[in-house]
This record gives structure tokens, C-alpha cells and sequence, in this order.
């Protein structure tokens, strides 16, 4: 359980003010403050450092260091802060959808979170997702052009779809409801940092979500979204890596790191 300075430190953060009430109206907030102050990055995974999902690692790698993680990572340090402000949460195994199939188990973590009586979705770990809890058995949610609603499959797995605002729906992950501690996830975390199968090995990510759309580093790209569409700009060199990361993300990475790492494919 994270002390109250933690909490403090955590939600200064997220620039969070606001009353820290368990209830769905904070839930809100915080979900929609984390995706917009705390990016989803692998540049870890990139520089070939090992990643650490401890709560002393999580909270000075986010807290102190300023940076952001991938889906254990950020899931976790979530479920640690909604946990300290007498939240109910579970983190729950997803199997992402790779456009053709499911992934294995533990392929991915998201939380269900009980609060007011209800059971919400959170997930501040999927890149570009839902930014407002989503409610099991309610309608979904839309923003910004985008329906994300709750099916279930043939199996009654439960299946997050994402749709454009009357278009069909394509699936992004399943999951159960089933309870799982973090080191449940320790297995799969090691894969994602270290197999060349893994997305996550392929290609540098550091995108975080902003009013208007969101704003993404990939290798030597930077891909700005927002209300005049999708805008791409090649990233030329070091130096500009490094002030675009600052920029968007208000990162920044030690002088000693070969940011050249970040801006080519690993495989």
C-alpha cells in the first residue's frame, strides 16, 4: 500500500486536485489525468534496460524519473494508487488481438475496478484506448470519433471493441474476470521485454493521449493527432529526439543514453 506522501507525490504527477473520494466520479478523473501526464512508452525495452515491476521501481521510475511504461507497468502503479484511496481492484489478464488472432494469456493487464456499486473497465496501460472507465453490461463510450463498447465471444470471454462512430467494431482484447496477482504477470513481462516476437522489441514507443487526439514517437517518426487529422514528421536526429521527448512528454533521458537506439528498428 502506497504511504501518503506516495499518494501525494503520485497525484501532484497527474496534476490531480480534486477530492480523493472512492467513487466513480474520481475514478473518472484520475483515469483521464493518467493518460494525458503519464505516457506509454517501451524506450526501456529499446535501450536494452530490464524492467522492474516493484512498487520502490514503478513509483521512482514514473514519480522521479519522470517517465512513463508499458501496460504492466503503468496497470500496476494505477492499481497501487486507487488501492491507497480505498478503491476495490483486480488485475485482470487480456489476450490482445493481433488483426488475425488472440494472444496468449497475460499478454496483456488492465484493472476492473468495483466502486459505487457497479464493476468499471480501467486501463491507462493500451496506448490508444478508452479514456473513461467503461461499466460492464453498460452502452460504452464515445470520444473523439471512436465507440468503445463490451461484447463477448462464442467462449463468453469478454471482448473490448473499438468502432468508428457507426462503423463496425474490431476487437482489441479479451479477458475474464478473474483475479490475478502481479506476479502472475512477471512470465510474460519478461517475454514482451526479450522475445523477437514481441511488438515491443520491434520498435520504439512513447505516445500519450491529448485533449484534442494524441501525440506518438516511433523510432524516427512523430505522429501529432488532433482535430485537422494525422500529421507525421521525421525525427532528424539525437538532438531532436531528445527535444521532441521533452516537448510532448516532458521527458528526459540521461546524457549517457544511446538515444541512437530509439530512433531504428531493433529487428
Amino acid at each position: 500500500m502506497l504511504n501518503e506522501t506516495q499518494v501525494s507525490t503520485y497525484l501532484h504527477r497527474l496534476a490531480y486536485l480534486g477530492p480523493r473520494t472512492a467513487n466513480l466520479a474520481t475514478l473518472n478523473a484520475l483515469h483521464h489525468a493518467h493518460l494525458q501526464k503519464i505516457a506509454f512508452e517501451n524506450l526501456d525495452i529499446s535501450l536494452g534496460k530490464k524492467l522492474d515491476l516493484s512498487t520502490h521501481a514503478l513509483l521512482d521510475k514514473l514519480l522521479q524519473q519522470g517517465r512513463g511504461g508499458f501496460c504492466y507497468e503503468l496497470n500496476q502503479a494505477f492499481a497501487l494508487l486507487l488501492e491507497a484511496l480505498g478503491f476495490n481492484v483486480s488485475r485482470l489478464s487480456a489476450r490482445v488481438h493481433n488483426g488475425k488472432d488472440y494472444g496468449p494469456d497475460f499478454d496483456h493487464m488492465l484493472l476492473l475496478v468495483h466502486v459505487d456499486g457497479q464493476d468499471y473497465l480501467a486501463d491507462v496501460g493500451f496506448g490508444d484506448c478508452f479514456r473513461t472507465p467503461l461499466q460492464l453490461g453498460g452502452e460504452g463510450v464515445h470520444e473523439l470519433g471512436l465507440h468503445y463498447y463490451l461484447a463477448a465471444d462464442v467462449e463468453q470471454h469478454h471482448v473490448l471493441m473499438q468502432a468508428r462512430d457507426g462503423g463496425a467494431g474490431h476487437a482489441q482484447y479479451r479477458f475474464s474476470l478473474q483475479a490475478h496477482a502481479i506476479s502472475d504477470f512477471f512470465e510474460m513481462c519478461e517475454y514482451q521485454q526479450t522475445s523477437p516476437l514481441s511488438h515491443f522489441t520491434q520498435k520504439s514507443i512513447c505516445s500519450i493521449a491529448t485533449l484534442a487526439g494524441r501525440v506518438s514517437m516511433s523510432n524516427n517518426k512523430c505522429i501529432v493527432t488532433d482535430s485537422l487529422g494525422r500529421h507525421v514528421h521525421t525525427i532528424h536526429g539525437e538532438d531532436e529526439y531528445r527535444a521532441l521527448l521533452q516537448e510532448y512528454f516532458g521527458m528526459r533521458l540521461a546524457g549517457d543514453v544511446d538515444v541512437g537506439k530509439l530512433l531504428v528498428r531493433q529487428v
